[in-house]
């Protein structure tokens, strides 16, 4: 079998970090990046040049004690989802709320979870336009067990707060959170929170406050944001099933197609489609779809990215344990 590669990645966030990360493919832009082979159950094992250390499934194991990788009580543990892409982004919004200042983190970035958690995608979209017991077939165990051994290597490596800036990695928050040690911000939750306290007023008077949520098959029947939203008091919108069928799926196949401008019509369609219903704002829960629409559409106006909110999140535990709160 043929390894994947996971790149493991300890530093200080700061606004210098950016283009270390922009140029992977240049050897002294990675002085501070420790590469670890993963096999395909996403076990770590080290660095051939590294004889006096042994990670195995994920634990930290050695002959000796061999202290985490960080040390600092504000370390962040960043497990990487479907895309790189969707990960730099995120990064890059924890640079611009933190003015610059640096944050110690540890990133896993890994090809074969990258791959898996899209075939799994993928087929939720194949199942959700032909026969619904599709979805059954698709075993999700390999990717809970990445997701937790990742989790698991970031705990050892001295992560005090672990995020997922990945929507479908959510579809497993409790079995990867499971007996976890630090926080595992979720995502939804953020989101929900922040709209809480944004003290919105219904659209329609007499209404109740109407939250849309767009995002591909498999977020959607994981119902997770549905379930943070309804524990907030508001309603949630989802698209129907002629809308999925005729605008959101089709908009996900021209964008594997590479076909952008076609993507971005549908995709606009489906949000039009939303707003009508009287919603104050729809969560655009899907990095790819985020993407499609440029920063000056006016439709963005009304949509949320979980994102923003994940990172705003993160960076209230940043200060909160900086301030001497380890609540």
């Amino acid at each position: 079998m043929a390894d994947a590669r996971a790149t493991l990645i300890p530093h200080s966030l700061g606004l210098g970090l950016m283009s270390c990360f922009h140029t992977l493919g240049t050897p002294r832009n990675l002085y501070s990046s420790l590469i670890w082979n993963a096999d395909e159950g996403a076990r770590f094992s080290p660095p051939k040049a590294n004889k006096n250390i042994n990670y195995g499934s994920g634990r930290l194991a050695s002959p000796s004690p061999t202290p985490p990788l960080l040390t600092h009580g504000t370390t962040l543990g960043i497990i990487g989802g479907l895309s790189v892409n969707a990960t730099l982004t995120f990064l890059t919004k924890l640079v611009h709320l933190h003015g610059g200042h640096s944050i110690p983190f540890v990133l896993c970035s890994d090809p074969l979870l990258n791959k898996d958690l899209l075939s799994y995608e993928r087929g939720h979209f194949v199942s959700a336009t032909s026969k619904k017991s599709e979805c059954l077939k698709l075993d999700s165990s390999p990717i809970v067990q990445n997701l937790r051994n990742k989790r698991a290597f970031l705990e050892n490596s001295g992560a005090s707060c672990i995020v997922m800036p990945c929507n479908i990695s959510h579809c497993w928050y409790e079995q990867v959170s499971m007996g976890c040690c630090v926080p595992i911000l979720h995502m939804a939750e953020c989101v929900a929170k922040e709209l809480k306290e944004a003290k919105l007023k219904p659209l329609e008077a007499g209404s109740p406050l109407r939250i849309g949520v767009l995002a591909t098959n498999a977020t959607l029947e994981a119902g997770f944001y549905q379930e943070k939203l309804q524990s907030e008091g508001f309603e949630v919108v989802l698209p129907d099933k002629a809308t999925m069928e005729h605008t959101v799926i089709p908009a996900t196949e021209a964008l594997n197609r590479n076909d952008m401008e076609g993507a971005c019509n549908l995709l606009r369609i489906a949000l039009q489609v939303l707003l009508v219903r009287a919603v104050n704002s729809v969560i655009l829960a899907s990095e790819d779809m985020r993407a499609l629409l440029p920063q000056d559409d006016p439709l963005l106006k009304k949509c949320i990215d979980p994102m923003d909110a994940l990172a705003r999140s993160t960076m209230k535990w940043v200060r909160s344990r900086s301030s001497g709160d380890n609540t």
